[in-house]
C-alpha cells in the first residue's frame, strides 16, 4: 500500500511539477523520509494551478465581466501591456473616476474605515486574514450592531488560519445580532490537510459598493498600541471611492461564493457617477489566488520591475524573490535603474527573518541600496516608479503570495499619487540604516549560517 500511494504521489510531481528543481527536491524527499516525505508533500507541495483546491469554473460577483478591456489609446501607453495583463488574467480594466488617498498607519486608516462604515446605508463586505479580539474588534461589532438596526447589510469572511485566536464566542455574538460571518478554509477534519497551506490574505472593505479600503493593515490592536516585542506596527492603507471600489467588491463577492455558495446581487445596478470631488484617479485592482492559471500577482510585478526606467522604491518586509523577480530586480540595477528596497530590521520570525537577509548579497553586488528600518515593524506592500506609478496591497515578494495566498493589490497610474509615495519613502529613508555591501560580506559565519538554513525552506515560507 505504501509503494502504492508513493507511485501515485510520484506520477502526480512528474505531470504536475511546476519547476524542475521543486519537482527534483520532492522527489528526494518522498524516497528519502517514509511516510513523513508523502505528508509534506500534500500539506504544502501540490500545485494548485492544475489541481483546483476549491474548482471554481467562474466567478460569482456583483458586476458583470464582460466589460470591454480598455480604449486603444490606454493600450498605447506606457503601461498598456501592464493594463492588458491585468485585464485578461482577472478581468479588472484600469478605472478612470477614483479619489485616492493614501493612510499611514493604524490610527488614520482606522479613522477613516470608521468614518465610511458609520455612513454606510445599504451593504457593508469586510475580510480580513487576521481579525483579532481587543478594542478594534469590539469597536466594530459595536457599529455592527448599530447598522443592521439601521437596516444594513453587514457581511464578513475572516481566514481560518490567519484569525485562529479569533473565538467561537465572538463570532457568535456577530451571529446573533445578524452580522453573516464566515471563515475561509476553516480547520475541519480532511479538508485540513489539503488547505492549510492556502491562504485568503486579502484585506477588504467596501460599503455600498462606492468606498472601498485594501492594504496592508489587519484588524488587530497592535497598531495603535504596539506590540511588546517588535515595538510600533507601520503600514499602508488605501481608501479608494469610484469605480475600482466595484471592482474590489468585485473579488469580495467572489471569496464570498467560496466560503458560503451565496451569490451577491442586491447592488448589482448602482452606478458610480463622476463627481467634481472626485481626483479622477486612474486605479486597476489585480487579484489572484492559487486557482487562478497563472501567478498574477508575480506577474504585474514582473512586469513593473521591468518597465521602470529612472527608479524603483519597493518598500515590503518580505522580499524572498523568486528566479524570475530576482532576475528582473537584478537586471533593473545593472542597466541604471534606481533600485531601492526598504525592509524592516526588526523581523516577526526569526526563520523568515534569515530567509530574507539570505538574498542581501545577490542584491547588493547587482548596485541594489538596501534600507532597514529601525523604528518598530515595517509591515507595507508598496511599490513605486518613474513618478508615474504605484501599487499598494496585500502581496509581498514571496512564493507564498504569489503560488499559496489569496492576494490583492491597487495599481494607481498617477504622476502626482506616485510622488506622494515616492516623498514618503525618501523620508523613511532618512531614518533607516543604509546597509552597505561591505558590511554585509563581513557579517559572523554563524549569521551566515543561519541565512542558509533560512534559504532552504524560502519555498515554504
Amino acid at each position: 500500500m505504501y509503494v502504492f500511494v508513493a507511485l501515485i504521489i510520484v506520477l502526480s510531481i512528474l505531470l504536475h511539477g511546476v519547476r524542475p528543481s521543486k519537482t527534483l527536491a520532492w522527489l528526494l524527499t518522498i524516497f528519502t523520509i517514509p511516510v513523513g516525505g508523502m505528508l509534506l508533500y500534500i500539506l504544502l507541495g501540490r500545485n494548485r494551478r492544475k489541481n483546483k483546491l476549491l474548482k471554481r469554473k467562474k466567478r460569482f460577483s456583483i458586476n458583470s465581466f464582460d466589460v470591454p478591456l480598455v480604449h486603444s489609446e490606454v493600450l498605447k501607453s506606457e503601461y498598456g501591456k501592464l493594463i492588458k495583463l491585468i485585464h485578461k488574467n482577472c478581468y479588472f480594466p484600469i478605472t478612470h473616476d477614483n479619489q485616492v488617498e493614501f493612510l499611514k498607519n493604524g490610527k488614520k486608516t482606522f479613522d477613516a474605515i470608521f468614518e465610511a462604515l458609520n455612513n454606510a446605508e445599504n451593504q457593508i463586505h469586510l475580510q480580513y486574514y487576521i481579525f483579532e479580539e481587543g478594542e478594534l474588534a469590539d469597536r466594530f461589532f459595536k457599529l455592527f450592531q448599530k447598522k443592521i438596526n439601521q437596516g444594513v447589510k453587514v457581511r464578513m469572511i475572516y481566514d481560518g488560519v490567519g484569525s485562529f485566536t479569533l473565538t467561537k464566542t465572538y463570532v457568535k455574538k456577530l451571529l446573533a445580532i445578524g452580522v453573516e460571518v464566515y471563515p475561509f478554509l476553516p480547520f475541519k477534519f480532511g479538508r485540513f490537510i489539503r488547505s492549510i497551506n492556502y491562504r485568503n490574505h486579502r484585506k477588504i472593505i467596501v460599503v455600498d459598493g462606492k468606498v472601498a479600503f485594501t492594504g496592508g493593515i489587519n484588524i488587530s490592536d497592535k497598531y495603535l498600541k504596539g506590540d511588546p516585542d517588535l515595538g510600533k506596527w507601520h503600514d499602508m492603507h488605501l481608501r479608494i471611492e469610484g469605480s475600482a471600489s466595484r471592482n474590489l467588491d468585485d473579488v469580495f463577492a467572489s471569496d464570498w461564493y467560496l466560503v458560503c455558495q451565496k451569490s451577491i446581487s442586491m447592488l448589482s445596478q448602482v452606478q458610480i457617477v463622476s463627481d467634481a470631488k472626485f481626483s479622477n484617479k486612474k486605479v486597476q485592482i489585480v487579484s489572484g489566488g492559487p486557482d487562478d492559471d497563472f501567478p498574477v500577482l508575480e506577474q504585474a510585478y514582473f512586469t513593473i520591475i521591468n518597465q521602470a526606467k529612472d527608479y524603483l522604491f519597493i518598500t515590503n518586509p518580505y522580499i524572498i524573490p523568486g528566479p524570475a523577480i530576482l532576475q528582473a530586480l537584478q537586471t533593473a540595477a545593472l542597466s541604471g535603474v534606481d533600485v531601492r528596497l526598504m525592509i524592516s530590521e526588526k523581523v516577526d520570525s526569526i526563520i523568515v527573518g534569515w530567509c530574507v537577509r539570505s538574498y542581501f548579497e545577490g542584491l547588493l553586488k547587482s548596485g541594489i541600496k538596501i534600507y532597514l528600518f529601525p523604528d518598530g515593524f515595517l509591515h507595507s506592500k508598496i511599490i513605486v516608479s518613474d513618478d508615474k506609478i504605484t501599487t499598494i496591497g496585500t502581496a509581498n515578494l514571496d512564493d507564498r503570495s504569489f503560488e499559496q495566498n489569496y492576494e490583492v493589490n491597487a495599481i494607481i497610474y498617477d504622476d502626482n499619487f506616485a510622488k506622494l509615495l515616492k516623498d514618503d519613502f525618501l523620508k523613511e529613508s532618512n531614518i533607516s540604516r543604509l546597509l552597505s555591501y561591505e558590511e554585509h560580506l563581513n557579517r559572523p559565519f554563524g549569521q551566515k549560517l543561519k541565512e542558509g538554513f533560512g534559504k532552504v525552506f524560502s519555498p515554504l515560507l
